[in-house]
């Protein structure tokens, strides 16, 4: 045997699973945290475009927890930083008339939200736009001239490197003898436990939404000193924790965040009239966990359902996280619902989007049903959408659509089960398939022992390490069929995008596993590519080219 004769797909080395979508808990990486560091105005924009005043509970509970401080003879001035569409100002107001309040927020949307409040009045209400890390307040609010700062929910906005300048801020514009009352998230709250699972972790504590917004989870020692750092006392401090409960699915939510009120330390009396209350060392997680007790056991709390988890949580509605596409194919119309675009930057499987490849291969193969005409058809890596599986099933004997994600496979099926109809229903198989993967290549070859005639790829050649796995699975699965002629001999055809894998990589991988290039599109082997089989699907076909990228790609692959 000669030294470069190649080796049959039996008898090379079998090559590990693998997956086209990353599954490395790995966080966010370094371009994705400069983007929601610079662009965080935007994202808060976004949501509040969004949700408006309808996501925040109004928080009677300030009234609550520190009526003392808002009490009392003369007018109290009251800065409210992160004001958002003024769910924590508004019952204020109702409650104490006679306070003034500087409002602000660092979205320009959320400030506007507050001017059209039907509470809003001019004489009671100043709200600005202002971004506390960057502006300076007294260009805004006098010096020294606040008796209380307000931060409900807000600090954890902020990068954690940034918020001894929002510190320093408010020191400015707070009276000698003003207080800061604050709430926020606490580590440890199942918001933070939900985000750690999905890997979107920016720093030690601090994650990034689906929605681009980022939330930091405190600990009472890394407050405290914060604001010690930051020439301020603390004078009330406590972990709080509270269960949320839906006894009709047997879900119990915990939720936990920081209270707290700090003032100046170089305040003359420390103490608040008529309230028992005392500066407190730096909280031992012995003293962390009687504080959750005491706080839970004695009085009601109230619970500021401030992320949405209630509803991720309780099996509401998930549809904001969805979006529907509607595509057109040979005056056939689908919605196809995917993961909207809004959260598709946290989105680890990229099965949950629907990519233009796709788009154009469906057009394809609406256009020109002979391709797939009696055959028997796999789609790898067909993501959520399964367009092309659901047109090819119109045509074909046997449709088989495949992924790797749990998730991408359940969102496919509500698809597939909502655009197609029996009898086309019923030849459209949904199965799982990991490249590579043993099981599921052998459960596959239970639905069809004889082979595919036809395996379609949209966009599955972007990640190298899959490229090996992708033409081996592909070499298992297809028929042998060669056929007399070209177009019915048994066929690879791949669309993409070339990314990080170039042309001749892929050239190599399929060349192991016995595959030959017979046509690429738009530019054909050899000639023009109109007079081949790829070409041909184009003449006089009425899919307009120009509509899909240029950078789009069709390879057609036939074994050897």
């Amino acid at each position: 045997m000669s030294s470069d004769a190649r080796a049959s797909p039996e008898q090379q080395e079998p090559n590990p699973k693998i997956q086209i979508y990353s599954t490395s808990a790995t966080g966010v990486s370094p371009f994705w945290r400069d983007k929601y560091e610079r662009e965080a105005k935007k994202y808060w924009d976004i949501f509040y475009k969004r949700h408006q005043d309808k996501f925040f509970k109004d928080r009677h509970y300030l009234d609550k927890e520190w009526g003392h401080y808002f009490s009392g003879a003369g007018k109290r001035i009251i800065l409210e930083v992160g004001c958002g569409a003024g769910n924590t100002m508004f019952p204020l107001v109702a409650t104490y008339p006679d306070v003034f309040v500087h409002a602000c927020d660092f979205s320009p949307r959320a400030v506007d939200l507050v001017k059209m409040h039907k509470d809003f009045k001019e004489t009671q209400i100043s709200p600005f736009v202002c971004d506390l890390t960057v502006d300076d307040l007294n260009l805004q609010i006098p010096p020294s001239s606040v008796d209380i700062v307000t931060m409900i929910f807000v600090l954890s906005a902020v990068s954690p490197e940034k918020m001894h300048l929002v510190l320093q801020n408010i020191r400015k514009v707070l009276k000698p003898k003003g207080h800061v009352l604050f709430r926020d998230y606490a580590t440890g709250d199942l918001a933070q436990e939900r985000l750690t699972c999905k890997d979107q972790m920016i720093s030690e504590n601090f994650y990034v939404r689906g929605d681009g917004t980022r939330a930091f989870y405190f600990s009472n020692e890394f407050l405290a000193s914060l604001f010690k750092d930051n020439g301020f006392n603390v004078k009330e401090i406590g972990l709080c924790c509270k269960q949320v409960e839906n006894r009709s699915r047997e879900l119990v939510m915990n939720r936990r965040w920081i209270q707290a009120v700090f003032c100046p330390s170089d305040a003359e009396d420390l103490s608040s009239s008529n309230h028992a209350s005392t500066e407190v060392d730096l909280p031992s997680q012995e003293n962390t966990e009687s504080s959750i007790s005491l706080k839970a056991s004695k009085e009601p709390v109230e619970v500021d359902m401030s992320e949405g988890v209630a509803a991720d949580m309780f099996g509401i509605s998930s549809s904001v996280e969805n979006e529907i596409i509607q595509v057109s194919l040979n005056e056939e119309n689908l919605s196809i619902r995917v993961l909207s675009r809004e959260y598709q930057h946290t989105c680890k499987s990229t099965g949950l989007m629907l990519w233009e490849s796709a788009q154009l291969m469906a057009s394809v193969l609406a256009r020109n049903p002979n391709i797939v005409s009696g055959k028997k058809v796999l789609e790898l890596g067909c993501g959520c959408g399964g367009i092309c599986s659901m047109v090819a099933a119109r045509s074909a004997d046997l449709v088989v659509a495949t992924d790797g994600d749990k998730k991408t496979l359940d969102l496919l099926m509500q698809n597939v089960a909502s655009n197609i109809a029996p009898p086309f229903l019923d030849k459209l198989i949904v199965k799982s398939l990991e490249w590579g993967d043993r099981g599921h290549i052998e459960a596959i070859k239970e639905v069809n022992d004889k082979g595919f005639n036809i395996i379609i790829g949209t966009d599955v050649t972007y990640i190298p390490e899959a490229i090996l796995p992708l033409f081996a699975t592909a070499r298992e699965l297809i028929s042998p069929n060669r056929g007399d002629e070209e177009d019915q001999a048994s066929a690879l055809i791949l669309c993409h995008v070339f990314r990080r894998v170039d042309e001749p990589s892929i050239l190599s991988a399929a060349s192991r596993y016995g595959f030959r290039l017979v046509e690429r599109w738009p530019a054909g082997i050899s000639g023009n590519s109109s007079q081949g089989v790829v070409g041909s699907w184009f003449a006089d076909s009425g899919i307009d080219k120009h509509s899909f990228s240029r950078a789009l790609s069709i390879m057609y692959f036939q074994i050897e």
